[in-house]
């Protein structure tokens, strides 16, 4: 898919239990053609103290965790600040946990902010990067709670008479009504 870009800050606890699971996941991510960059707003050496640190901890298994995607600094918070990662009323200093996913052509396909109290959903991070590639390979769109496997929606009829058509004749799709068909996936 491209990058996988995930704001965090150092020592905090729930960005500490995401950055385990994202380098314990690293190699499915890789599957996915997907490279992890984190990004902080603390310092290179307090980077460094963090990711040592989190080698010591055991946390749902996960023990010896050794991270190794890229990890980089926004002390000044400039990278924060231009990609609107603070959250209002929460933190002046503090960037939301967001996961931004950019494609091959260095485009923003999607964002997801979560509060500072809530962590990360690796489930549904993993789910969209595979929706949009399989969108982008087959010219389709997924539907609520797509999985890879399930059926896809083809692309709205962009005509009075593709409507008629598609309302009259259906073969591997599947129609509700003229705005809303589905491939089957085989």
């Amino acid at each position: 898919m491209g990058n996988f870009v995930f704001p965090s800050a150092d020592f905090t606890p729930v960005c500490t239990t995401e950055f385990m699971t994202f380098a314990t996941m690293i190699d499915e991510f890789k599957e996915l053609n997907t490279e992890l960059i984190g990004l902080s707003v603390d310092s290179l050496y307090a980077h460094i103290a963090w990711l040592r640190k989190i080698q010591e901890l055991e946390y749902k298994g996960m023990k010896n965790v050794e991270v190794t995607f890229p990890l980089i600094e926004d002390i000044k918070m400039d990278v924060a600040n231009k990609f609107g990662m603070i959250q209002p009323g929460q933190s002046d200093t503090q960037a939301v946990r967001a996961v931004f996913v950019i494609d091959p052509q260095a485009k923003i396909r999607c964002i997801l902010y979560y509060p500072l109290s809530t962590g990360r959903n690796f489930d549904e991070i993993k789910r969209i990067i595979l929706a949009l590639q399989k969108a982008d390979k087959d010219g389709v769109a997924t539907p609520a709670d797509w999985r890879p496997g399930d059926d896809v929606v083809v692309p709205t009829a962009g005509s009075c008479g593709t409507a008629k058509e598609r309302m009259e004749k259906q073969d591997d799709d599947t129609c509700l009504d003229w705005f809303m068909c589905f491939k089957r996936e085989k």
